[in-house]
């Protein structure tokens, strides 16, 4: 706990909280919030319990044992910033060739991607209906793209890999333990407004079983330099229920990410896997009615 004060005083910078509103959160005098600050007193058990379910609240998946964690993964669960070594994990396990060309090709095609976007899937459990995911990516210090997906109660944490024809994405949730893995259609040449591509994770109750299906992502904003504003604007649009409302999702769309497979559909000339064929990929540049960066002019038909 030597590092608790200045811990606390970049906790308080981070959420914008002041000493003040934190002891009335946590039901305390001023003082004892004032002391914590100083190095005088340490908070009981209790105590710190309640204020990492005050930060949590307000940053997801903390926990009690990031008080103890390095600095820049401390820094890095208040949403400031990916943790400094997040780049030596990955080529512990990337070969250093495809390294290389995912940080050559995120440096020129990055941007591309950058933004907010909703995903529009099958639901696992509900037959039929469709679920929506929010998504943002952005460009991280180590020269990647970071991954944050939202659904329900679940926070994907991860990372994103363009190459030449696809954009690779994966994540997992610190709650569940759960991993999501996905491989879009890139868009060439363009900022890409539309991606589609497939996902595998598992379902979350039942098992855990494993579950892949289509998936279709749609640019719905743009990120701002202030990425703690970002990071709250993308939890605040996570709805309770991600559930599609009924009739909302175009015949078209609905065609596109279900189909037959296997042995029947086979036999008819139809697929024998579950694929997305870039032949009829629906993943795509900006046109008339995309939302646009403030200030760019809008694009005539």
């Amino acid at each position: 706990m030597d590092r608790f004060p200045s811990r606390l005083l970049l906790t308080l910078k981070a959420l914008s909280i002041s000493r003040g509103r934190l002891a009335v959160e946590l039901a305390v005098d001023k003082s004892v919030i004032s002391r914590w600050l100083s190095g005088r007193q340490s908070p009981s058990g209790e105590n710190l319990a309640n204020l990492t379910s005050i930060v949590a609240a307000r940053r997801p998946g903390f926990s009690l044992l990031d008080w103890e964690e390095a600095d820049d993964t401390f820094a890095a669960k208040l949403g400031l910033g990916q943790p400094a070594d997040a780049a030596g994990v990955l080529e512990t396990w990337l070969p250093a060739g495809v390294l290389a060309e995912a940080r050559a090709l995120t440096a020129s095609r990055g941007e591309a991607y950058e933004g907010f976007w909703r995903t529009t899937r099958p639901a696992i459990t509900q037959r039929g209906q469709f679920i929506h995911d929010q998504v943002m990516i952005r460009k991280a210090a180590n020269g990647f793209l970071s991954f944050r997906l939202g659904v329900q109660d679940m926070r994907f944490e991860g990372w994103a890999f363009p190459t030449q024809a696809q954009l690779f994405a994966f994540g997992a949730d610190e709650l569940t333990g759960m991993f999501i893995f996905v491989i879009f259609n890139a868009v060439l040449r363009n900022r890409a407004h539309v991606l589609d591509g497939l996902s595998l994770t598992c379902q979350r109750v039942g098992g855990g079983m494993p579950v892949a299906g289509a998936v279709l992502m749609e640019r719905v904003g743009y990120l701002t330099a202030d990425t703690v504003a970002d990071t709250a604007q993308h939890e605040a649009s996570i709805p309770r229920n991600p559930l599609a409302p009924e009739g909302s999702v175009p015949d078209e769309i609905r065609r596109h990410l279900l189909y037959d497979i296997g042995p029947t559909a086979m036999a008819a000339g139809g697929p024998a896997l579950l694929s997305m064929p870039f032949a009829t990929s629906l993943s795509r540049g900006p046109q008339p009615g995309d939302p646009l960066p403030p200030g760019e002019p809008p694009i005539l038909a």
